[in-house]
């Protein structure tokens, strides 16, 4: 087997959990006008064909703002805005119509192509459009009239959950009827937001011509919650496109009533979708109601993650093997750190009651996540617990990790200082230092 035959085979395998956590799941895509026209346009659309061939229930909301300015300016027509958002007349209105169907119709047809050697054969994919969305106009704002730009006013969920249920990927512009029949421009940031509170989406996705929000050195902010989102539009609004602002707002508002995951990723790297939705760390930034990842006590449905994590280190020697008779028994002792529903490090606390001490083992994080030294935030966990139940010492045992344990305040002790128990069970053939921790000395 060549390396990149064994590289699509690891590749493949460690997409599978994502694969089954997406499937049955309601993502809402934002595609802004932005990714139709600059973007790989072609791909994301095979892209999304092929979320929905994985069992995924797909809402695709497209905008059309560079498209519309092109066409306006093509009739002369000004593009006039105020706060960001368009005053739509009758002759811009008539534009937009026509270019947002012009839209609409390409990506449907592209959605709906079964062209053999591409990544759309077989697809057989339905996609419907209708008046899911109500508008209302927006009025007057600080006596300017917005004319025929509108917001939502109601959605229709009842009948998009009918569409999604046949198997239907639903696709919705940003051009939308009132009750009187009147048609409103409105912007698909809010059009998709809207859909996915109100559909209770498990997902939005948006794209932008970066990766998603960066720090102060050009890196990814790879999670984000909504509160530190808006803070850094505050510092650094002025240094991302408003087509992307605008997405983050949306975001911001969709994770505080309900939607737990926004994502945001760059509409000019091919595959940027699969790779942020079927890879450990993703390629954009999460804004998120909550931390993808977490600190708990492990449960007996943990049994197989725990397996999967410490059978490598057991097979290389550097654990003493557990069965899963045993791992089931002692499971209890166990804290796990869970990101996106996998195991990616763990840690337990063997009591020693009878002389008061503690035995910290079986520390575990996944190669892929030792560069954020979760192997210390499980330590400091489990310390606290062993100082919580009232305990003088802390011990460990290891072969490979000396200069780590010492690091963080452990000292080499003989045998002797061992609890009776374990002093029993000592493997003198291993040959593991012993060290030891004085909880006395320790400040949380």
């Amino acid at each position: 087997m060549n390396a990149a035959t064994a590289q699509l085979i690891d590749s493949f395998r460690h997409s599978a959990p994502y694969v089954n956590a997406h499937r049955g799941k309601t993502f809402v895509i934002m595609l802004g006008g932005e990714a139709i026209q600059d973007g790989e346009y072609r791909a994301i659309i095979n892209d999304v064909a092929l979320l929905h061939s994985l069992g995924i229930k797909l809402v695709l909301v497209h905008g059309a703002r560079p498209q519309i300015d092109a066409e306006l300016a093509a009739r002369g027509l000004e593009a006039v805005f105020h706060h960001g958002v368009r005053i739509t007349d009758e002759p811009s209105l008539k534009v937009i119509r026509q270019v947002s169907g012009s839209l609409q119709f390409d990506i449907m047809a592209r959605l709906s192509m079964g062209l053999s050697n591409t990544p759309m054969q077989g697809a057989n994919i339905n996609v419907v459009s209708g008046n899911f969305v109500i508008a209302q106009p927006l009025g007057v704002d600080e006596g300017v009239d917005y004319c025929l730009s509108g917001r939502v006013r109601r959605i229709d969920v009842e009948g998009l959950q009918q569409q999604l249920a046949k198997d239907c990927i639903v696709l919705v512009g940003p051009v939308a009827v009132s009750v009187t029949g009147e048609s409103f421009n409105l912007t698909a940031e809010e059009v998709a937001t809207q859909i996915a509170i109100r559909l209770k989406a498990d997902k939005i996705i948006g794209f932008s011509h970066q990766h998603g929000l960066l720090d102060e050195d050009g890196s990814v902010i790879s999670e984000i919650l909504p509160g530190e989102a808006l803070s850094y539009l505050t510092q650094h609004g002025e240094q991302i496109c408003p087509a992307s602002k605008a997405f983050v707002e949306a975001c911001v508002e969709a994770c505080r009533r309900g939607v737990p995951r926004c994502h945001l990723i760059s509409h000019l790297q091919d595959g940027a979708l699969l790779q942020e939705l079927f890879t450990r760390d993703g390629i954009g930034t999460q804004i998120v109601t909550e931390s993808a990842e977490r600190l708990r006590r492990a449960s007996i449905a943990d049994i197989g993650g725990v397996l999967n994590l410490i059978r490598p280190l057991e097979e290389q020697g550097i654990l003493v093997r557990r069965s899963r008779e045993q791992l089931e028994m002692e499971i209890e002792q166990f804290m796990v750190v869970e990101r996106d529903s996998l195991i990616i490090g763990c840690a337990a606390l063997y009591p020693f009651e009878e002389d008061n001490a503690g035995e910290f083992a079986c520390l575990v994080v996944h190669p892929d996540y030792r560069d954020a030294d979760r192997g210390s935030l499980l330590l400091r966990h489990i310390i606290g617990q062993a100082k919580g139940r009232g305990y003088d010492r802390l011990f460990a045992l290891t072969t490979r990790s000396i200069h780590w344990f010492l690091e963080h305040g452990f000292n080499i002790v003989d045998v002797d200082a061992l609890p009776t128990k374990k002093k029993q069970l000592y493997n003198y053939q291993r040959k593991s230092k012993i060290l030891m921790l004085e909880l006395k000395d320790v400040i949380n």
